[in-house]
């Protein structure tokens, strides 16, 4: 009895087996199938560009190993970086400024645009504090009756960038001169959360600035306008002490540029280390030669928008 019972078990474990067997074929089986299928069929070409998934499989192995290995990328502009730096070291600055702007207007990474943003910003210093040609620059001959002033203001621009980028040394001009004087729009764009400055000409970027702006949100938000141009600044403490340039407790830096608000502006400072944070009683602050800097490109009127 015993013997049967074994015996039976026996055979029952083997056609356990047997049906594990077939299922595992037939499995097979139908991945093969299947396998086959899509390398055939028809939407499958068309998805890989009238390709069967044998001939993909062939064509990649032809590609050589270092092409396959390249990682891809989302952003196709960092090889204009590489060209537009080539052509800065080269001297063909206005090539290289068309090359990063195009960087601006298509890339998708951060990272790219900040390092296009600061091969720009040293690019439009070059060609604007220079006698170098540039779009936005004007060829003119000094006429009788001519001052620095009466063309800065035809061209609204400063006296102090017509002298810097035509190599003046004093402030005479001679009837016949001849000039090259930038004629455009600035317009400056703050951020309160990233705490810094982006200066626009002509609605196309020019140069970024790092600032620090107020505490607890004292620095207005809107849009403003520069309405005066101080070098060398007084400052007039909350406390009412008049405190003169160059006094310890002076804290205005080397230039001022107030903004139609009564008390706020853009001004330097002899704390370095507060630009970048929100650590002022309500104004920008910039680094004393930033806003020297700026002060010599912005003329009366310019737009200031602040923003969170």
């Amino acid at each position: 009895m015993t013997d049967i019972y074994i015996n039976d078990r026996k055979s029952r474990k083997g056609c356990m087996g047997l049906v594990i067997v077939l299922v595992i074929l037939a499995m097979a089986a139908g991945v093969y199938l299947l396998q086959q299928r899509r390398g055939q069929d028809p939407e499958s070409v068309a998805d890989n560009g009238g390709k069967t998934v044998p001939e993909l499989a062939a064509a990649d192995e032809k590609r050589p190993t270092e092409d396959r290995a390249k990682p891809l990328s989302d952003d196709p502009r960092p090889e204009l970086l590489d060209k537009g730096r080539e052509l800065k070291q080269q001297g063909n600055l206005r090539e290289a400024r068309e090359i990063f702007f195009e960087v601006l207007e298509e890339s998708s990474s951060r990272t790219v645009v900040n390092e296009a943003e600061e091969l720009l910003g040293e690019i439009h210093i070059m060609l604007t504090f220079s006698p170098r040609p540039m779009p936005e620059k004007v060829e003119y001959t000094v006429q009788p009756g001519d001052t620095l002033g009466a063309l800065a203001r035809r061209f609204n621009t400063t006296i102090e960038l017509i002298r810097e980028s035509n190599r003046l040394q004093g402030t005479m001009i001679r009837t016949g001169d001849r000039m090259r004087i930038l004629q455009g729009e600035f317009m400056i764009e703050v951020s309160k959360s990233r705490n810094d400055l982006a200066l626009y000409l002509n609605d196309r970027f020019f140069k970024r600035y790092p600032v620090g702006t107020g505490e607890y949100e004292r620095t207005p938000e809107g849009e403003f306008k520069i309405t005066e141009r101080i070098p060398q600044p007084t400052w007039w403490s909350p406390e009412g002490r008049v405190i003169p340039y160059g006094h310890e407790d002076n804290v205005l830096g080397t230039h001022w540029l107030s903004i139609d608000v009564p008390g706020y502006g853009l001004h330097g400072t002899w704390e370095p280390e507060t630009v970048g944070y929100q650590s002022s009683a309500g104004c920008v602050r910039l680094h004393n030669d930033d806003i020297k800097e700026l002060y010599t490109l912005v003329p009366v009127g310019t737009k200031v928008i602040i923003h969170e």
